[in-house]
């Protein structure tokens, strides 16, 4: 199943441009214009992450979020900002607007738990192909060819503690999983780059690995 997102939004044309490439994901995304809107979709339930803009003309992104915090509401979320440099405290981060819709996905995969997502995300792998399939699938089987030797390396590093050689693999990953489509392992990949040593972080990496190879 895939996963449903809350995209808070008063413009209509930035709203039907994120709610298009959320779906791309895949996800399924519920819109809303107002918070008042917004607030009854997210006590409704069922989310996996929220994604508010900040200034709508009835009130604040982060009034909301404190609002649903208070009410023990705890599903994660991102701001959008079209101010550079803006704020916003309890949100895990900012993104900026307008923003690319590979960056979006990308955002969005990276705080999105291990599985909600297919491997694969088609609208980024055809994207940097410049829309051929053929080309894609040759680039996804060179890179599959060449993931298990680097999932072993990057195994072996981390449980002998030498992060800094971890990273050089890991580094060589982030380019290849972008060129791919593989933003789930793009997103494990650079959680496990900035802690090699955490145990989380590799078991994603692990995991994300085994459902491209098919082990999974």
């Amino acid at each position: 199943m895939n996963p449903r997102l809350l995209l808070l939004e008063d413009d209509p044309v930035s709203a039907a441009t994120l709610a298009a490439g959320l779906a791309a994901l895949p996800a399924t995304v519920d819109h809303a214009a107002t918070l008042a809107e917004a607030a009854g979709l997210a006590r409704a339930g069922g989310h996996s992450l929220w994604l508010f803009d900040l200034q709508l003309p009835d009130g604040r992104g982060e009034d909301l979020l404190a609002g649903l915090r208070a009410d023990g509401l705890a599903t994660p979320a991102l701001a959008l900002s079209a101010d550079d440099g803006a704020v916003a405290p309890g949100f895990l981060r900012v993104l900026a607007k307008p923003i690319e819709l590979a960056a979006l996905r990308r955002a969005v995969a990276a705080v999105l738990p291990p599985g909600a997502l297919p491997p694969w995300d088609e609208a980024a792998g055809l994207a940097a192909v410049a829309g051929q399939p053929a080309a894609l699938a040759q680039l996804r089987a060179l890179f599959l060819a060449e993931l298990p030797s680097q999932r072993r390396e990057v195994a072996a590093h981390c449980a002998a503690g030498e992060h800094a050689p971890a990273r050089a693999v890991l580094h060589r990953l982030k380019a290849s999983c972008g060129f791919v489509g593989a933003l789930p392992l793009l997103a494990a990949v650079r959680a496990l780059h900035a802690e090699p040593g955490d145990a989380g972080a590799l078991a994603g990496f692990e995991d994300c690995c085994a459902r491209l190879l098919g082990e999974a």
